[in-house]
Order: C-alpha cells, then structure tokens, then sequence
C-alpha cells in the first residue's frame, strides 16, 4: 500500500506543476529614458554604474537620444526602482523604464551606436 500511496503523491505533484503558471520571461532589453546626459563622460558614468550590477551582461548608452539600454544575463533581472536609484543617485532624472523584446544588438543599430 506504501508504494501506491507514493505513486498518488508523485501523480499529484506532476500534475500540480503541470498546472502551475510559468514565470514570464525576462525582457531581453531595459530601456531608460533619461535626462541630464551632456556628454562622452556621463554616458562612461552611466556604462560603469549599470556594469556594477551583477545582473548586467552589457550597456549601450546614447546620448543623442537621451536613452539608456541594458540587457541581463539570463534568467537575471534588475527591478526599475534598482535602476530608477542608481541613476538618480548619479544625479539624471530617469523618466520612464520600458522592457522591450528587443536585442541590445538590435538598439544599437537602431540607434546608430557602434559597439
């Protein structure tokens, strides 16, 4: 009887997770409206701050567009507020945050930033 009982558990637990909704996955792009960006040496700043976060596979920044985009390691994120302080403790004003389908290669050329 023991084993029938662990055969119903197993059951039960695959069907459980056969029925528990997926985590939704992570935007392969972060982008940051952001003012205050004036020059080579604030898109640098901004590069090395966003590069701090463990989760940051790389950083494109333009300043011509005043936009900010990162992407993540996989299965990685960081929160809009993470992002929303590092900037302004920077001294920009982040306003506003979009999570995009888009690859960072995909923006860059969009932007016409080189790598």
């Amino acid at each position: 009887m023991k084993s029938a009982r662990n055969i119903l558990l197993s059951l039960l637990a695959a069907v459980a997770g056969a029925v528990t909704p997926a985590l939704p996955a992570a935007a392969a792009t972060i982008e940051m409206d952001v003012n205050g960006l004036v020059c080579a040496f604030c898109a640098q700043g901004i590069e090395k701050k966003l590069r701090a976060f463990p989760a940051t596979a790389d950083v494109v920044v333009s300043l011509e567009k005043r936009l900010v985009a990162l992407s993540t390691i996989d299965g990685a994120d960081i929160g809009d507020e993470e992002l929303r302080k590092a900037l302004t403790d920077a001294g920009y004003t982040v306003k506003a945050i979009r999570r995009e389908s888009e690859s960072l290669d995909d923006v860059r050329r969009r932007l016409g930033v080189q790598r």
